[in-house]
């Protein structure tokens, strides 16, 4: 928004990190993990969605590595007291903020004045997954037959209000269909919680304060325009909301009234959730026409260094270094193109464009963005990824993971901080090490790599 996470430029990057999508298990984005909240803090949702309810739930899509479950909303540690008093405190000085920056006093009351402190919202947004996730592993959950399979049947049930969204902004259908799928399960899952005290909770003792400060004050005004009435303000526990996990903020500047209500109704409106989905993704640079890019064949001697969204030309300029589209077929005329291997030299490459960078601003997370990609490609009957993936690779642990950033460093060859992320700093340090060695320097990390520095 797992949190994508509709997010504006920085909000977006908030939510990869903070906010999981409700239909996953917390990445990041998009990201901390959006796993299954306490029963504790359930809210009853608005008025069903016009969504017809599949006849089982599909297999989670993980934007992140599961989260521990939280413990028992009634299971309170001895600070939890003590924390929540200061929580009220906290809530009368914002109260004053709101009524300051011009929330109606009526509404600082229905939302501020009836907010709660959560817990296990600061506990799931500190958790730390033990297991980092390989793409392989993601997309299977994520492109599961079974999310293909009711990702067409929504498309078939809702095609006027979906194709309506696409004839207005550009973006393919089926595109919009397949994050409606990734980020609440076509509507199955918009997390549980109430967004006012997830919020809220997190501005009080979250990890990202202010950006949950501003998130808090958006979600204010949303109720304060008459949008939604603050009861039925239900979202993920990091406060994404409705069909496509808008947080606030880009529901105020993107949702759209496409059914002609007057109100802007992301959470049992379709028309209203595709208009909002395409007109998000069309302000994020979404390009009109074009694809998102196209599976390739590298050529012999291929340079993985260079395997990077920061490596950019036309793939005019790709196809003359050789690279080729699945069975020689023409590379799809992009410009500004890059070119990815989520799992190295031994998996499969993808050529991508501008759209493909849309879809990131979305969910600031590459397997995210390919997920909904090869999600939307299989719903217009087409074919995922040919070549096959690395399986026999098992994932690092974070411990594992810190463990290598620590021996890259000491040896000079610049990982970034040691956290247990596997970001570009830490990519760029691994690609140093694998020149060193004479390897394809894919930035992919292994236990075999590990064991070189740290055995």
């Amino acid at each position: 928004m797992r949190s994508p996470r509709f997010l504006a430029p920085t909000a977006l990057a908030a939510m990869a990190a903070l906010a999981g999508c409700a239909s996953t298990s917390p990445t990041p984005v998009v990201a901390a993990p959006a796993a299954q909240p306490a029963p504790a803090p359930r809210v009853v949702p608005p008025s069903p969605a016009p969504v017809p309810a599949p006849a089982a739930a599909a297999a989670p899509a993980p934007q992140r590595v599961a989260a521990p479950a939280p413990p028992p909303a009634h299971a309170q540690s001895p600070s939890q007291p003590q924390d929540a008093a200061g929580f009220q405190a906290w809530v009368q000085g914002f109260s004053r903020e709101a009524l300051d920056a011009g929330i109606s006093a009526a509404t600082v009351q229905a939302t501020l004045g009836r907010a709660r402190w959560l817990p296990q919202v600061v506990q799931l947004d500190r958790a730390q997954p033990e297991f980092t996730r390989t793409p392989w592993a993601y997309l299977d959950s994520a492109v599961s037959p079974q999310r293909v399979a009711q990702g067409r049947e929504q498309y078939r049930a809702h095609a006027a209000a979906l194709d309506a969204a696409a004839a207005r902004y550009g973006v393919p259908a089926s595109v919009i269909t397949a994050i409606w799928g990734m980020e609440s399960n076509y509507g199955r899952n918009f997390g549980s919680f109430s967004a006012i005290d997830a919020l809220a909770t997190l501005a009080y003792d979250g990890r990202r304060r202010e950006w949950a400060r501003g998130e808090l004050m958006a979600a204010l005004r949303i109720v304060d325009q008459g949008e939604i009435a603050a009861s039925a303000l239900i979202g993920s526990w990091a406060g994404a909301m409705g069909h496509t996990q808008f947080l606030p903020s880009v529901f105020l500047a993107h949702a759209v009234d496409a059914d002609g209500d007057g109100r802007r109704d992301i959470w049992a409106s379709v028309p209203d959730v595709a208009a909002s989905t395409a007109n998000f993704l069309s302000h994020s640079g979404w390009q009109r026409g074009q694809p998102w890019g196209a599976e390739v064949r590298l050529p012999a001697g291929f340079d993985y260094a260079r395997t990077e969204l920061t490596v950019r030309q036309s793939s005019a300029a790709w196809a003359a270094e050789g690279v080729h589209g699945m069975g020689d077929a023409p590379l799809p005329p992009l410009e500004g193109a890059s070119i990815l291997t989520p799992a190295g030299a031994r998996g499969p490459a993808v050529l991508v464009g501008p759209n493909f960078r849309a879809l990131l601003r979305y969910n600031n997370s590459v397997n995210y963005a390919l997920a909904v990609a090869l999600l939307a490609r299989q719903i217009d009957g087409n074919a995922g990824l040919q070549a096959p993936w690395p399986r026999d690779i098992k994932p690092l642990t974070r411990a594992e993971i810190t463990t290598l950033q620590e021996a890259l460093n000491a040896r000079g060859l610049d990982a970034g901080s040691a956290d247990g992320v596997l970001g570009p700093a830490t990519r760029a340090g691994v690609r140093r090490l694998q020149q060193s060695l004479g390897l394809p320097a894919d930035g992919f990390a292994t236990r075999e790599l590990l064991q070189q520095v740290a055995p």
